[in-house]
């Protein structure tokens, strides 16, 4: 039996929650998204409480129950507080800003690299060294987060690059004489 997939889903006051068939849509304060859950789970709203239920015992069934369960969570979380990751930049002359629709970075390359925002997606740099993206889909900052990182991953001998706040690079020892 799923864990995560038996307790049901709260949703807020002031958030709109719709079920057509497989097509749960959530509206509130930071915006609309909708997801299409798999067919072997069944979505019921009862009161404001969202219940997934398995419609079967089959494998795959109970595969899809947690995860739909868990979708449905990150869609009313995110129109009622949306998500945000903190990306640190570390190493000498790295640096960001955010100019107009276009996040600008200097890593060190001998050009800018320059990321245009999604829709959707809010990003802002506090100081030079911190860039913090956030949306209302979890999916999407996850995902805008990673394509950032991935310009220059942090090495192990220096640590510079870029990083998620919290992460724990671990360090090499140099070369000895």
């Amino acid at each position: 039996m799923s864990r995560v997939g038996s307790s049901p889903v709260t949703v807020p006051d002031g958030t709109d929650v719709q079920i057509a068939g497989q097509l749960v849509s959530a509206k509130g304060k930071l915006g609309e998204l909708a997801v299409e859950l798999p067919s072997d789970v069944e979505v019921t709203q009862d009161g404001s409480e969202i219940v997934v239920k398995p419609r079967s015992t089959s494998k795959r069934a109970r595969m899809s129950w947690g995860t739909s369960r868990a979708l449905v969570n990150n869609l009313v979380m995110g129109v009622t507080e949306g998500f945000t990751k903190t990306l640190e930049i570390t190493g000498v002359g790295y640096r960001a800003a955010v100019q107009g629709k276009t996040l600008n970075l200097q890593l060190g390359f001998s050009h800018d690299v320059n990321f245009p925002i999604p829709e959707g997606i809010s990003i802002n740099c506090e100081g030079q060294t911190t860039i913090v993206i956030s949306g209302a889909d979890k999916q999407a900052v996850g995902q805008v987060a990673a394509k950032i990182r991935g310009y220059r991953k942090p090495e192990p001998y220096k640590g510079k690059g870029i990083k998620y706040a919290g992460e724990v690079i671990i360090r090499k020892e140099g070369k000895k004489k």
